[in-house]
């Protein structure tokens, strides 16, 4: 079974950085799609960033294009999210869930594992 561990929120200020990280147990990082999302309080679920199991493409809401870097780490077995310059609308619950499917997406329902997400909160 396929896990994932997300690790690396926190309380920052406007502008600062945050490395998000997502641990993958189970499975190579490098086979299965691994995708970012948020929820902010009272807001729908949205896709932040995605990377492509196969060709390592990424993709990027266009909210956070050019703040944004998703990135893996084969020994570690490890996803991260770089997140710059950030805003206080970043303001959620950031979570990563895998897929097998080849190909990034944009929709939860695509992604079967979930791992229990972590807090960012951008205030000054």
């Amino acid at each position: 079974e396929v896990q994932l561990q997300a690790s690396g929120g926190g309380l920052v200020q406007p502008g600062e950085s945050l490395r998000l990280s997502c641990l993958v147990f189970g499975s190579n990082v490098n086979d299965r799609t691994i995708g970012w999302f948020r929820q902010a309080p009272g807001k729908e679920r949205e896709g932040v960033s995605c990377i492509d199991s196969s060709s390592g493409g990424t993709w990027y809401a266009d909210s956070v294009k050019g703040r944004f870097a998703i990135s893996r780490d084969k020994l570690r077995n490890t996803v991260y999210l770089q997140m710059n310059s950030l805003k206080f609308e970043d303001t959620a619950v950031y979570n990563c869930a895998a897929s097998t499917r080849a190909g990034c997406s944009r929709s939860a329902s695509r992604y079967g594992n979930w791992g229990q997400g972590t807090l960012v909160t951008v205030s000054s």
